[in-house]
């Protein structure tokens, strides 16, 4: 399996050549020369796979540099029991993404992804888990060490971090927008004492560190020199860890693969809709794929009119669901490609537009008509009211406590129900780490595991910087690995 990139280059890269870089050189984002297709008769074997048994099935399809007997460990060992089994509602519970049914809506059977149950109760632990145990493999193979650097809004830096703790060779530098976290998220971060995490604190918005993170990787030297790496969600590792739990969402969803089922996917980023994008085009059944965003509804705009437009940082808003706070979609470029024909010219004029005059429009285009039809793609958004109202009405109708981002789905999700068309939901976080939007809400409680009783009046350690990429430079100087 060969890898290239969105905006053309290509240099016969495999897996483990793009694992530790992020972006391709030409600055745009590595996607495989082709998508793997899954026969009908992998798809009948699959149904009965285990979760690790299922996420070496698909990886095994894009690693191909990494010898079965090597990989088959690194996925066991993830995705574990130990690793991801847990309480919920008084019952231990070893299934790492169970299926809760809720109930039928307008004829169609509505369920929850459970996606949580990782050290840092978030769904990006599914895919961080098993990234830090692939960068920990290849540094070794290699005799390299490895300087990441991440941007988070909430939830991707405490995977990470809780992820590369203790790892051999690798420093972790997370870049977070300071104040604009929930108190849970702050101090799963900032509470990390290890000597390998450094968190930056810094002063603006999640885009604002998203834009330096990007200009580092873009310093080629800078990152040749102290051997950058990322963990976002442009690292084609964690897209493909994530294209698992759509099949196994699937198979918890039908009894058969004649079916298909819709998934509404709470995005930011579009890192995770763009994995169910990736199991879509693997010939996955996948009706519908849809996107559900806050009032900083970028993706929403695009998918309805067909305009991408990007905001400012004074124009991005600090809203209830705050991982969601995001207006420049770093992952949507792996879509417009395949959506352009997988022509990187196209693509690569479309994004220097947006670098150039913040936006593009394809409202007048062939492809963006194709987008429903052909990709499946639909979209909604929600405000902080309509986040209550529906964490109200899950607790009401099915006892069930949502966060605010998968109220963001929940929401968006009964604008698109068909009858007998299953919807899944992708769960994004426990509520215990929006503890002040679930008490508005319910005026409840919200119950949290053991290890993180009272975890906001532990110690902290972070630095707090001004939105300056060469200060962010200076400090990882002065921290970096030898």
């Amino acid at each position: 399996m060969k890898y290239i990139s969105t905006r053309g280059h290509a240099a016969n890269e495999q897996f483990c050549d793009i694992l530790l870089g992020g972006l391709a050189p030409d600055g745009g984002l590595y996607l495989p020369e082709v998508y793997p297709q899954v026969s009908a008769t992998e798809l009948a074997a699959w149904r009965h796979l285990s979760y690790a048994e299922l996420a070496f099935a698909v990886l095994s399809k894009y690693c191909t540099d990494i010898l079965p007997e090597e990989l088959a460990p690194l996925v066991s060992s993830t995705y574990s029991p130990q690793a991801f089994a847990h309480v919920r509602a008084g019952q231990w519970i070893e299934d790492i993404t169970p299926l809760t049914k809720l109930g039928v809506e307008k004829g169609a059977p509505l369920s929850l992804l459970s996606l949580s149950n990782g050290p840092t109760l978030a769904f990006k632990d599914m895919a961080m888990q098993l990234l830090g145990q692939l960068f920990e493999y290849v540094l070794k193979r290699r005799g390299q060490r490895l300087n990441i650097l991440g941007a988070t809004s909430g939830d991707t830096g405490s995977a990470a971090e809780y992820a590369m703790r203790g790892k051999k060779g690798i420093n972790v530098f997370m870049l977070s927008p300071k104040g604009k976290m929930s108190a849970f998220q702050t101090a799963q971060m900032f509470s990390l004492m290890d000597d390998n995490i450094f968190n930056i604190a810094i002063e603006g918005v999640f885009d604002d560190c998203q834009d330096i993170v990007k200009a580092v990787s873009n310093d080629h030297a800078f990152k040749a020199a102290h051997s950058i790496g990322t963990v976002n969600s442009i690292n084609w590792a964690r897209v493909i860890a994530q294209v698992v739990y759509y099949f196994k969402g699937y198979f918890a969803a039908t009894k058969s693969n004649d079916e298909k089922v819709s998934f509404t996917v709470p995005s930011g980023n579009f890192g995770n809709v763009c994995a169910g994008h990736i199991a879509r085009q693997m010939g996955l059944p996948i009706h519908k794929l849809v996107v559900a965003t806050n009032e900083n509804n970028v993706l929403d705009e695009f998918f309805k009119t067909g305009v991408y437009r990007v905001r400012t940082s004074e124009n991005t808003h600090h809203t209830s669901s705050p991982s969601m706070d995001i207006s420049k979609a770093s992952n949507f470029e792996r879509f417009i490609f395949d959506l352009m024909g997988r022509d990187a010219v196209k693509t690569a004029a479309l994004f220097k537009q947006v670098e150039q005059e913040g936006f593009f429009d394809i409202s007048a285009t062939p492809e963006f008509v194709s987008i429903e039809e052909k990709y499946g793609f639909v979209s909604g958004r929600s405000t902080h009211k309509q986040r209550l109202q529906a964490i109200r009405e899950v607790f009401k109708d099915y006892k069930q406590i949502i966060d605010p981002h998968t109220a963001d789905g929940v929401y968006v999700a009964f604008q698109y129900l068909e009858k007998g068309m299953p919807m899944v939901v992708l769960e994004t976080a426990q509520a215990a780490k929006f503890e002040q939007t679930i008490h508005e809400a319910l005026n409840l409680p919200t119950p949290r595991p053991d290890a993180y009783v009272d975890i906001e009046k532990r110690p902290q350690r972070f630095e707090s910087m001004t939105a300056n990429v060469d200060l962010v430079k200076a400090y990882i100087n002065k921290n970096v690995n030898p």
